[in-house]
């Protein structure tokens, strides 16, 4: 048996998004046990339960402070001395886990650069200094966009953009759902919507602006609000926050969509993102409107499958055209072309592969090791 042991700042419960997609995936070649990020408990002690597949691990600890860190150590420990794991490969999400598996000895480590998350609010001072130390001890690092490898490209001499993929199959149900789920039924139209993650990285001036020029159109908000004080966010009686769904639940929703919106603000936490929900958007059949972050403007803007803005005007006119345009058979047709071969199957294919040349090649250098010291 194969194991990957990943480190990752994110719960697998928190949104349905790229760990999860790649790692149930990789389940299919290795038991993958999934590290969530320490929390503070009552005592020091670690859970483990099994979801989609994968073994997640719980850690809590009694208090964060200079004993931290040789706590956890010692959880992970009892994790591997307990499952009986002794050869492994260790994947990262977060450089911050690099405090407490230093002790680690794996056979690889692979690094999946999914956000620049020193840009994040509250981001840890020496995330930056423990990252450096990350790109030093992968073996091969990953990017989850294109803007994000062109950043980081000259600091690993295995690194490769893999912007995150779409499940095609799943969101293309929303162009066949009738039925509207309950707490958006009573919503009138036209509906624009977005789902994500709601913190500092979401537009809210823009919202609030668009939703006062046209106070007819309802606008539906989708997913956590972290980070931020949500009574920062925009009031209105067109403006409607449904809370966290779950990923199965999304089609349902945006099938009851006019368009599909990709609110992001232009600021650092924005620079180098790589919004999933830009495909899932568009393999649901949605017109989009995104502001121009720079992972949508190129390859889905450029391409004419998104329409990109920069303010709340251009935004209306945007919008506008799309409401008017009621024939967009050509553009749907453009836009399953340039899905054809967008997968998280072909994604996760692609990774692995090169993760496997990596082992094949540490192997082979221990099997010439070998052989000249048999000699």
């Amino acid at each position: 048996m194969k194991y990957l042991l990943c480190f990752s700042h994110l719960s697998w419960t928190f949104v349905y998004q790229r760990p999860q997609h790649l790692l149930t995936r990789f389940s299919r070649e290795y038991q993958v046990f999934y590290f969530e990020e320490p929390k503070i408990g009552d005592f020091n002690q670690f859970s483990v339960n099994t979801q989609d597949g994968i073994f997640i691990v719980e850690l809590t600890v009694t208090a964060f402070d200079e004993t931290t860190n040789e706590r956890v150590r010692n959880l992970i420990d009892q994790v591997l001395q307990e499952y009986q794991i002794r050869r492994y490969s260790v994947w990262y999400y977060t450089p911050m886990a690099l405090q407490f598996t230093d002790h680690l000895t794996p056979q690889t480590v692979i690094y999946d650069s999914m956000d620049e998350l020193s840009a994040f609010r509250f981001a840890p001072p020496q995330l930056l200094e423990l990252e450096n130390e990350l790109f030093r001890k992968a073996d091969v690092v990953f990017t989850g966009g294109n803007s994000l490898y062109q950043a980081k490209k000259n600091r690993h001499h295995n690194i490769h953009a893999m912007p995150s993929s779409i499940d095609k199959a799943h969101f293309g149900l929303a162009r066949n759902i009738q039925h509207d789920p309950e707490d958006q039924i009573s919503i009138g139209f036209p509906r624009l919507g977005f789902f994500g993650v709601v913190d500092e990285r979401f537009d809210i001036e823009l919202l609030r602006e668009i939703s006062a020029k046209r106070p007819h159109w309802q606008f539906v908000i989708i997913g956590p609000v972290v980070k931020i004080d949500p009574e920062v966010l925009p009031k209105a009686s067109n403006i409607h926050y449904l809370g966290p769904k779950t990923y199965a639940e999304l089609p349902s929703y945006i099938s009851n969509w006019d368009i599909a919106l990709i609110l992001f603000a232009l600021n650092e936490s924005t620079e180098f993102i790589s919004p999933t929900k830009t495909p899932e958007y568009l393999a649901a059949g949605k017109p989009v409107i995104s502001t121009p972050i720079k992972d949508v403007v190129q390859p889905y803007g450029n391409a004419g499958l998104v329409e990109i803005v920069s303010d709340a005007d251009s935004f209306v006119s945007a919008a506008e055209k799309i409401f008017a345009d009621t024939e967009n058979d050509s553009w749907l047709r453009n836009v399953d072309h340039f899905l054809k071969n967008d997968s998280w199957d072909n994604t996760y294919s692609k990774m692995n592969a090169l993760i496997n040349a990596v082992e094949s090649k540490k192997l082979q250098i221990t099997n010439n090791k070998k052989q000249i010291n048999h000699v």
